[in-house]
C-alpha cells in the first residue's frame, strides 16, 4: 500500500496545478443583472459599479471555458497577465477593472488565448447578444417569474433556444443570464450541469439606477 501514498500525492498536486489551457467544449457567457448583485454584495462594498451615474443593467460576469460537464480553472499556460490599462478597458462592460483581472485569472487563461485576444473575443460575445431592452425601462422594483427573463432572451436573439440560456436567482431575485456558446462564438446547447434554470415565479427585478 506504501506505492499508493505517492501516486496520490501526485495526483493532488497535478489538479491543484489546474488544467492545460486550451482544453474545453464551448464557452458560457454569463450576464449579471447588475443592480442584483449591487443590492446583495456591491453596495457593501462600495463597488464603482453601483455608482448611479455608471447606469449598469446587464455586466458581463465572464466568458468562461466549459467541458461538457464541469470546468477548467486557474489552468497552465505560458501567457502573460493582462495589464492594467487592459483590465481598465474592460470596466465599461465588466463593472471594474478588477472583475476583468479575476475572470481573466481564473477562467480566461483557461481558453489558450492571449490576454488582449481572450479580453477581445469576451467584448465581442457580449457584444453579439442582445440584451432586452424592456428591463432597462423599469421604474420600480418588480416580481416577476424568471422564465420571463429567458423567454425575453430568446426573443431578442434569434436562433437562441431554451436549451441554450439559463436563468440564475440568488437571494430570490434574477441573478444571471447564462448563454452557452461555441468557441465562434454561436449559440450551442449547454451541458446538463449548467442548465439549471430558476424556477422561481416571484423572483424580485430592481430597476436600473
Amino acid at each position: 500500500m506504501r506505492w499508493l501514498i505517492p501516486l496520490l500525492l501526485t495526483a493532488t498536486l497535478a489538479r491543484a496545478d489546474g488544467e492545460a489551457a486550451g482544453e474545453f467544449d464551448y464557452y458560457v457567457l454569463a450576464l449579471s443583472w447588475s443592480p442584483s448583485w449591487c443590492a446583495l454584495e456591491g453596495d457593501a462594498r462600495e463597488s464603482p459599479q453601483c455608482d448611479p451615474a455608471r447606469d449598469f443593467g446587464w455586466v458581463m460576469h465572464g466568458l468562461w471555458p466549459q467541458f461538457h460537464r464541469g470546468y477548467p480553472s486557474y489552468c497552465q499556460s505560458s501567457e502573460a497577465p493582462p495589464s492594467r490599462r487592459m483590465s481598465a478597458a474592460m470596466a465599461d462592460i465588466m463593472g471594474t477593472s478588477g472583475s476583468a483581472w479575476y475572470q481573466w485569472k481564473k477562467h480566461g487563461i483557461c481558453s489558450g488565448l492571449s490576454a488582449a485576444n481572450y479580453y477581445a473575443l469576451a467584448r465581442e460575445a457580449y457584444e453579439r447578444v442582445t440584451r432586452p431592452e424592456v428591463l432597462r425601462r423599469l421604474t420600480k422594483p418588480v416580481t416577476l417569474p424568471a422564465k420571463l427573463i429567458e423567454e425575453a432572451f430568446i426573443r431578442a436573439n434569434p436562433g437562441l433556444d431554451p436549451d441554450m440560456i439559463t436563468i440564475t436567482c440568488a437571494s430570490g431575485r434574477i441573478q444571471e443570464a447564462r448563454l452557452c456558446l461555441s468557441r465562434t462564438l454561436d449559440p450551442v446547447p449547454c451541458g446538463s450541469d449548467v442548465v439549471r434554470d430558476c424556477r422561481m415565479d416571484n423572483a424580485l427585478l430592481d430597476p436600473v439606477r
